[in-house]
């Protein structure tokens, strides 16, 4: 299920988020929109997906704030997944997105030192990216499934290093070297948020001191 090959590098000059006072974008003038919230994990999967496939002319973003959203706000997206030659381990790895990011979540709110479920998942991604050997990513080749653990890898490495003390990349090879491939693609660093503001935000939400 290898995405196909990113196009040009695009800058764009990302909106403001909109707010409760905002009005809503035309519904029918024939654009496409991608609404995300800047912060999201989740929306930021759909956004890398528009920048590698180069749609930066025929998906437009716009911005919503969580915090003071409008009314007529609706979000919806749904990943697909097409690839028959390695589709089965795609599925299983993106049905082990939530049990995953439950893992690592239950470690940063917890008062102790990161628990056994949560090395057994991190080992769990390790092997699972040593599985194929044509590329560094999760199916070789960069893919909707690395879209799917990006934004939470992103975060999660945040997170340990600075609340638990704890370098998930350590001792984890693999690991370390999709950080560093997927660091290399425009379309997904394009979507990245500063790290302390990342950190600050989970802090709170979470009620972490």
């Amino acid at each position: 299920m290898a995405a196909a090959a990113p196009a040009s590098s695009v800058k764009e000059v990302l909106p403001f988020p909109l707010t409760a006072a905002s009005e809503p974008p035309p519904l029918f003038d024939g654009t496409t929109r991608l609404y995300v919230a800047y912060h999201c994990p989740y929306a930021q999967r759909a956004w890398i997906a528009r920048n590698y496939k180069g749609l930066h002319d025929k998906i437009k973003i716009v911005a919503i704030d969580l915090a003071d959203r409008p009314a007529w706000y609706k979000e919806k997206v749904y990943p697909e997944n097409k690839d028959p030659a390695k589709k089965q381990f795609a599925e299983e790895l993106l049905a082990f997105t939530d049990a995953f990011n439950k893992a690592l979540y239950s470690s940063i709110i917890s008062k102790e030192d990161v628990s056994e479920e949560t090395v057994a998942a991190l080992d769990k991604i390790e092997e699972a990216l040593g599985k194929f050997n044509d590329g560094p990513f999760f199916l070789g080749q960069f893919s909707l499934v690395d879209i799917a653990y990006v934004p939470f890898i992103e975060r999660f490495q945040i997170f340990f290093e600075n609340i638990k003390n704890y370098d998930i990349t350590k001792g984890r090879p693999n690991l370390q070297k999709f950080i560093e491939e997927v660091n290399k693609i425009d379309a997904y660093t394009q979507t990245k948020q500063d790290p302390q503001f990342l950190l600050e935000h989970t802090k709170k939400r979470l009620g972490i001191a």
